[in-house]
């Protein structure tokens, strides 16, 4: 019997060996037909899979990293998806030890939680690419990832997962892109922040500070009102705040000095067990106005990063009862988080 003449186009490299099964068979053999197109299947998954590799490989030498968004496309392929099958059939148990090992040496992440964060965090990689900051409001939008909601959730107790290890890997993770990604840790609110990033920027793109009047604007804050309210209330930031405002020059407002009648007061500790439950409450209070942005109930209770409850609401009622032996500094950051009673 003549073997059977060759189906389809001459074959490619590594090819060779299913032409052969049908060269040598009868032109209708179900079995070895069945066998070409077995291999046909495999040789097709095979390139995929260097081809996934290969993308894989030129994302992580021009990016770093292999936190790649499901919708990415490397070229023309689309590695996000591609990394995605991946994980799946690495839980399924559907990997070779030998793929796995190759994965895993360009930086994959296994875990389906750290890769959704891994994704959250490559938006936001990409928004402060545009911003200069992470003090993202809370609408804000990149990648079609919701990425002001996400950093809000994130600051939140608990926020960064249960596990230590892990919400400190994915602090640092942050904190490598905008080391003031949290500033309720500092005392102030995310607003706050994020105008006071976008007021340095105009300053080293070369604006002059006289300049930056009301209605000078960016990326739609008006920079120059903000800058108008803190110099007029500089006696309500608190001490860092101050100190930030000086390093970029700028200075208070000018006030018209009166003479007060001097009163008895009892100044409150400025150091010791006193000052340090008074920074606490402050942070919670801070935490909870930058996720709230209304002020606590008495009943209520804030869980900080450290795993501490704190009864938040008792605390500022407490203040404000004892409001004439708080220190002008205590007085100005409470102001300064929108408590109209410490307001002078």
């Amino acid at each position: 019997m003549q073997p059977s003449p060759l189906v389809g186009e001459a074959p490619d490299e590594g090819e060779e060996e299913g032409r052969l099964l049908l060269r040598f068979a009868a032109p209708r053999d179900p079995a070895l037909i069945a066998k070409w197109i077995s291999y046909q299947v495999f040789n097709t998954e095979r390139q995929d899979w260097r081809r996934g590799l290969e993308a894989a490989y030129r994302y992580r030498e021009r990016v770093g990293d292999l936190e790649v968004p499901y919708d990415h496309v490397e070229g023309a392929y689309p590695l996000g998806r591609w990394l995605s099958d991946q994980r799946r059939a690495f839980r399924a148990g559907q990997m070779t030890g030998e793929r796995a090992a190759e994965l895993e040496g360009l930086g994959i992440v296994w875990d389906t939680a750290d890769a959704g964060f891994a994704e959250n965090l490559a938006a936001a990689r990409a928004y402060y690419k545009l911003h200069g900051t992470l003090a993202a409001p809370r609408g804000a939008a990149v990648l079609d990832v919701a990425v002001g909601q996400w950093l809000t959730n994130v600051r939140r107790p608990g926020g960064l997962g249960k596990d230590p290890a892990r919400a400190e890997r994915r602090a640092a993770a942050l904190a490598a892109i905008d080391p003031d990604w949290n500033p309720g840790e500092h005392g102030w609110t995310v607003d706050w922040q994020r105008h006071y990033a976008y007021l340095a920027q105009l300053l080293e793109e070369g604006a002059r500070l006289a300049a930056i009047v009301p209605g000078v604007t960016r990326h739609g804050e008006d920079i120059g009102r903000w800058l108008t309210t803190q110099r007029r209330d500089w006696a309500r930031l608190n001490e860092e705040q101050r100190r930030r405002l000086t390093d970029l020059g700028v200075k208070p407002a000018r006030v018209a000095h009166t003479r007060q009648t001097p009163g008895k007061t009892t100044a409150a500790p400025t150091s010791g067990r006193g000052t340090e439950a008074f920074h606490k409450g402050l942070q919670a209070l801070a935490q909870y106005l930058d996720r709230e942005d209304r002020l606590p109930a008495r009943g209520h209770v804030e869980h900080l990063p450290d795993g501490t409850a704190h009864r938040t609401g008792v605390w500022l009622a407490n203040q404000k009862q004892r409001r004439n032996r708080l220190t002008p500094d205590q007085l100005q950051t409470l102001a300064n988080l929108g408590i109209t009673w410490a307001r002078s």
